[in-house]
């Protein structure tokens, strides 16, 4: 199953669902097999996504808890950069928050803890990638495929004195407005996802380092992208970050 997901993600060629009885230990089990194949393929993994940050969305997918995927520097666009359609299945982009590790976490902390952790925190766009046919699956078909995760563009740096906790967001699609939404809807407060990102990875053995990335998860439901398309979010106090899809 690993190797099926790493191949559909590697070569963009989707997939049928890996089956109703797939429990959630399995899923990552699968996720964590897929990126080593990517890891042993020269990629290296450089931070973590949160997923499923939205109450709404939790209900929605029937679950109770967030979802978490690894992100590798293969997957990483520069600001200002262009990706290619023929590179994904389904893509989809979404606002984000990002923050930048500055001390080791694991397990159980506190919010306070968080934000001690942080080194700084940036604009995000993440650029997500079903790669299930007919874009139907599962939240442990979710997990599987690395919580969808397929690339993610991070704006510039910003001292982490910047009060997140209800910021206004603003993703544009050629300038005009697609989704406005703000920092709030993650989980009330961005912070509570890294909580939530140490809590999750220590139960899988791994670590926050220092110089992880993290996404703390969208804002604003994801919008399909499409050849042609400059695509931009401003984020309230903290800037902006862009991208263009080629034609």
């Amino acid at each position: 199953m690993a190797e099926a997901v790493d191949n559909a993600a590697f070569h963009a060629k989707p997939i049928g669902q890996l089956g109703s009885s797939l429990n959630v230990e399995d899923a990552y089990r699968i996720q964590t097999r897929s990126i080593a194949r990517r890891i042993a393929r020269g990629e290296r993994r450089i931070g973590v996504k949160m997923g499923f940050t939205s109450k709404a969305k939790m209900i929605q997918m029937g679950v109770s808890d967030l979802i978490w995927g690894r992100l590798t520097d293969g997957m990483r666009v520069d600001d200002g950069g262009t990706i290619h359609m023929a590179r994904y299945v389904h893509p989809r982009c979404e606002p984000e928050i990002a923050f930048l590790i500055g001390k080791e976490i694991a397990g159980p902390i506190t919010m306070l803890e968080a934000q001690d952790a942080v080194a700084a925190i940036a604009p995000a766009i993440e650029i997500i990638d079903s790669r299930y046919e007919g874009f139907k699956f599962t939240w442990t078909d979710v997990v599987a495929d690395n919580a969808s995760s397929s690339g993610f563009v991070v704006g510039a740096w910003q001292d982490k004195v910047v009060d997140i906790a209800n910021l206004g967001m603003v993703m544009r699609f050629d300038g005009a407005p697609v989704q406005i939404g703000s920092s709030a809807a993650i989980l009330g407060q961005p912070f509570r996802a890294l909580v939530d990102a140490a809590r999750l990875v220590a139960l899988e053995g791994e670590r926050l380092m220092p110089g992880d990335i993290v996404l703390a998860g969208a804002a604003t439901p994801a919008e399909a992208l499409r050849p042609g398309l400059h695509v931009s979010l401003d984020v309230q106090n903290l800037g902006s970050v862009e991208f263009q899809v080629a034609r």
